[in-house]
């Protein structure tokens, strides 16, 4: 039986390094010993429940994870009423279902005051991580027989009906998706003609063009894995991308995050670096090229032993024999499925001078110095980070960059250890999280939901323990200078998305837990803790003001440092607005409403630079108001995200529906959007085309929880509480009896157009928006107050 691990020390291994004690780290192990009989049997069932329904509810609920707390559950304080939900609420009612909910939500809530969940999603994270681990020889090794088995389920449940496999769990079937997970499936051990092969291999087969794996990664994974050669895809050349982040006059090209991950990517295609040879890969293989061709090999060609004529999957995956392909003319062509960023021109006569420059830089000086550079540049992401590194797309090129330099180091070998912290298991099988959790993000909406509802009898204990984990979790020392030299903001004070260990600073975190370590110092010390030292909290302060741009808005690790021409440079087909780090409400958003509540709670500090950075922040807000009122949001589905962020920024500003056209604007956006039973739901569609569209069937609790925080938080049920009655009711007639909610569609988006989950979401945001709606509607409070 799989068993949910939380934060505890390494266990004495000693290639795992970590500065809290391990705070917030997640793993699953298989125990054959776990569980009584009656417990797995029950799993089973919750597995074959899941499989029945895929079709219709594409997202797992947890329910391993709640498995495993099903004695706390049953043992919980509180439970909500049972029976109708009556249509006049009363205070007491409301407060009724938010203890139950709040008590439901306790059990959860691990030791360490973190509270865990899938944050898994997209379907082209677990291909990179098996490619990658087999590429090293490691696979075996990391992966045992059960993890490949609930890797292999996961796949069969998230199939679409076409065959093929979506960008993410939600998305229509691309060649990206469904080539890497047949890929992944075939060296899981699954056979070319099982069901979900054999329809896979059609859906590739039926496409218009024959090529796979278009998408940059998954052509540096493919050809790791010898299923695709060099030349068939797009040149990522060391020394470009290495020019490419020099810093001119403070400008340079990628963001962080596409940075960490195209360099290590670099160094792969520079190396030209392959997996030793196995079965699968030596179905057919000729001698080496002459020496000749040889002789300039850069360090590490020694891993490439044959050149293969192709693979099996090769064989299976192209209707027309592999060797008449023309790869050089296939690099351009894209399946119309995953073309969500066309390449401009530009881009093709760049990719084509790379490709030719190829002849000339294999081999050479200026190739060796780049691979060189590269390489200190991936060391000391991986030290930074503790190996958990930024994301798991970067967290396994580097693990094969590593590789690549050393097979016996110790830099691949801790990268090893730290394989675990991304893979999440949950009733449709195993899954790689978008990062290493959400821990800390989850945990700062968490605190402030529970520390606004007004319950502090029910709240204390789960919030004393949050309080240690938001202490534990804050960034307390730079990372490692020079950090110019390797392109790093300073992050002293700062709060990262997950744990301490991972240590990026990003804006909104930082501010998330600026706010939550505010609400929690206005808490009497002796229920929730003693407060985070002041001069801590000034350090984060100094970060969140580091961060403003030139347009008044926030980023998200960093300043905007390049221009938005340079899109044209964007080579993810798949992706867009990748190149570089923007301005976005929602981060400008959680700067403002943080730096309004520490302005409150420290007006003596930094007053005039505050102030001045307020003003900038809410014109930039205000400047990419949408006409018909909304904002377009960046980091969850979407425009009510967005709205919710809008209206709090401006809110946080002393601006409200009545005093504020632009609050008033966005009000009457939401409000016409309220559906028959009382919520509101948006599709993910909205993030890729732009426009706001509904959700078929029942409403959605999480949309419907962000459009009651923005019009609460505006006053608009001063004007009118009969879309606050109705979105209540609607929140506790989906109360399950336990106190929890349902997981219903997908709540979060990066890069425009791949889904994300966010398993928590379904307890925080109801809990956070009944307990304004009691407070300001039914008890008629003049506001919630801030810290």
């Amino acid at each position: 039986m799989w068993t949910f691990v939380s934060a505890g020390s390494s266990g004495g291994d000693p290639l795992l390094r970590s500065l809290n004690n391990n705070k917030g780290r997640q793993t699953w192990e298989f125990n054959e010993k776990a569980g009584t009989p009656e417990l797995r049997a029950e799993v089973e069932r919750l597995r074959a429940d899941f499989t029945a329904n895929k079709d219709k509810q594409h997202h797992s609920a947890d329910e391993l994870l709640r498995l495993q707390s099903a004695d706390r559950i049953r043992a919980k304080k509180h439970a909500p009423p049972s029976g109708e939900v009556p249509e006049q609420l009363t205070p007491e009612r409301v407060e009724a279902h938010l203890n139950g909910a709040i008590s439901f939500y306790e059990c959860l809530q691990q030791d360490d005051g973190h509270w865990p969940g899938d944050y898994g999603g997209p379907m082209f994270l677990l291909p990179g991580l098996v490619i990658g681990l087999y590429t090293t020889g490691a696979l075996d090794q990391v992966f045992t027989p059960h993890h490949k088995q609930e890797a292999l389920r996961y796949l069969a449940n998230h199939q679409n009906d076409d065959g093929g496999f979506g960008l993410h769990i939600e998305g229509g079937s691309t060649m990206f998706g469904t080539g890497l997970n047949y890929v992944m499936a075939r060296l899981l051990g699954m056979g070319p003609d099982e069901d979900l092969t054999r329809r896979a291999r059609e859906w590739v087969n039926s496409r218009p063009r024959g090529g796979y794996l278009h998408h940059q990664l998954g052509q540096v994974l493919a050809g790791s894995a010898r299923g695709v050669p060099w030349d068939g895809m797009n040149p990522l050349t060391p020394e470009m991308w290495l020019l490419a982040v020099q810093q001119m006059d403070g400008h340079r090209l990628p963001a962080p995050g596409p940075l960490l991950v195209y360099l290590p990517m670099s160094y792969v295609y520079g190396m030209r670096g392959t997996c030793k040879e196995t079965a699968l890969t030596a179905a057919i293989s000729q001698p080496l090229p002459p020496r000749s061709h040889l002789r300039n090999s850069p360090p590490g060609s020694h891993h490439i032993r044959t050149w293969p004529t192709h693979m099996p999957y090769r064989q299976e995956l192209y209707p027309m024999p592999y060797s008449k392909i023309d790869w050089n003319a296939a690099r351009n062509q894209c399946a119309k499925e995953d073309l969500y960023y066309p390449h401009p021109l530009v881009q093709d006569v760049l990719w084509w001078a790379l490709y030719r420059a190829e002849n000339v830089l294999q081999g050479s000086f200026l190739r060796r110095m780049a691979l060189k550079e590269c390489m200190k540049h991936i060391h000391y992401e991986d030290e930074n980070t503790r190996y958990i590194d930024i994301g798991p797309v970067n967290k396994v090129v580097n693990m094969l960059c590593c590789w690549l330099e050393d097979p016996n180091g110790l830099p691949y070998k801790k990268h090893l250890v730290r394989v675990a912290d991304y893979l999440w298991v949950a009733e449709d099988g195993l899954k790689m999280q978008g990062y290493n959790g959400s821990q800390l993000w989850d945990t700062s909406f968490a605190v402030q939901a529970l520390a606004e509802a007004g319950l502090l009898d029910v709240t204390a204990a789960s919030l004393a323990r949050a309080h240690a984990y938001v202490e534990q979790s804050q960034v307390v020392e730079e990372a490692a200078p020079p950090l110019d030299r390797y392109y790093r903001h300073i992050s002293k004070g700062a709060w990262p998305f997950s744990t301490r260990d991972h240590g990026w600073p990003i804006s909104d975190c930082s501010s998330e837990g600026l706010k939550a370590a505010l609400a929690l110092a206005g808490l009497p010390a002796d229920k929730v803790g003693e407060p985070i030292p002041a001069e801590r909290l000034y350090d984060c302060v100094n970060v969140i003001l580091s961060y403003q741009n030139s347009d008044g808005g926030m980023a998200t690790y960093e300043n905007t440092r390049s221009f938005h021409w340079l899109e044209i440079l964007n080579p993810a087909e798949t992706f867009g607005d990748i190149i570089v780090d923007y301005s976005y409400v929602e981060c400008t958003s959680a700067c403002i409403t943080a730096l309004a509540a520490f302005r409150k709670r420290h007006p003596d500090h930094r007053p005039s630079e505050i102030s001045a950075a307020l003003g900038r922040a809410e014109a930039f807000i205000r400047s990419i108001q949408r006409a018909d009122g909304s904002w377009y949001g960046s980091w969850g589905v979407c425009f009510t995200y967005a709205c919710w962020f809008g209206i709090t920024g401006l809110v946080a500003l002393g601006h409200n529906y009545h005093n504020d056209p632009a609050v008033r604007r966005c009000c009457e956006f939401l409000a016409v959007r309220q559906r028959e039973d009382g919520g509101w739901g948006e599709s993910y569609l909205s993030c890729q085309d732009k426009v706001y569209s509904q959700l078929d069937g029942d409403s959605h609790v999480v949309n419907t929880s962000w459009a009651m925080l923005a019009l609460l938080a505006a006053g608009y049920h001063r004007v009118d509480p009969a879309p606050f009655h109705r979105a209540a009711r609607f929140l506790l007639r989906m109360q399950l009896p336990s106190g929890d909610w349902p997981q219903q569609h997908i709540s979060g988006v990066f890069n425009r157009n791949c889904m994300i989950t966010y398993a928590n979401y379904r307890n925080i945001f109801p809990i956070w928006a009944l307990g304004h709606y009691r407070r300001l509607v039914l008890l008629g409070e003049e506001e919630i107050t801030k810290h």
